[in-house]
């Protein structure tokens, strides 16, 4: 039978962040960070880890050829970014070169890039392909020709298209009824004209 101790524990939820920052701030900055953090009661935290010099360091665009250093930290408390920012700054460190990402996001995104990084790796050098089918050497023979010979420009492609209901019949229009050789306006009985001085009526 299960203890109430054990219950709360199991159902104690901790969260995992992975704090970076960019540069060489003084030897005890780590240490005296992580007594800061005590107010989010700290589960524990790993031993930093330092980045060789990178040229451009992706989370830190505007700190270029610096190192960077991470080390992952669990609370019982959440923390927000900004927090950790204000911690680092009374540390008389400058917040734009520290941030905090949820650890499961950092890792996932590490992943995603080691999994592009292998499918596009030799991609360009590789010239193992499938023969051309015959739609691509009509194109590769379309493309071939000057600006003004391609077939899109000269109306080659036809648009009529066969639908299921079969065809829709031919609209008609003016130009379909039989043209007649005299004008509807010789028809018409005008009225006499109106008398006037010129023309008296009689």
């Amino acid at each position: 039978m299960k203890h109430l101790r054990d219950y709360l524990a199991e159902s104690e939820r901790v969260y995992h962040y992975r704090i970076k920052f960019v540069g060489e701030p003084d030897s005890t900055f780590i240490t005296d960070l992580l007594k800061k953090l005590e107010q989010f009661d700290v589960v524990k935290s790993t031993e930093p880890k330092t980045s060789p010099i990178q040229s451009k360091v992706k989370d830190f665009p505007a700190f270029p050829n610096e190192r960077v250093t991470s080390f992952d930290v669990e609370f019982r408390y959440p923390a927000i970014e900004p927090q950790v920012k204000q911690l680092a700054q009374l540390l008389n460190f400058d917040p734009n070169r520290i941030i905090m990402l949820t650890a499961s996001y950092e890792d996932s995104i590490e992943q995603e890039l080691e999994r592009i990084e292998k499918l596009n790796k030799n991609l360009l050098t590789d010239t193992d392909f499938p023969p051309d089918d015959a739609a691509q050497k009509e194109l590769k023979k379309d493309y071939g020709v000057g600006p003004y010979d391609h077939a899109v420009l000269k109306n080659a492609y036809r648009s009529d298209f066969h639908v299921a209901g079969g065809k829709t019949p031919k609209a008609v229009t003016t130009n379909d009824y039989p043209e007649g050789k005299k004008s509807p306006m010789s028809k018409i009985n005008r009225p006499p004209k109106p008398a006037t001085g010129a023309q008296p009526r009689r």
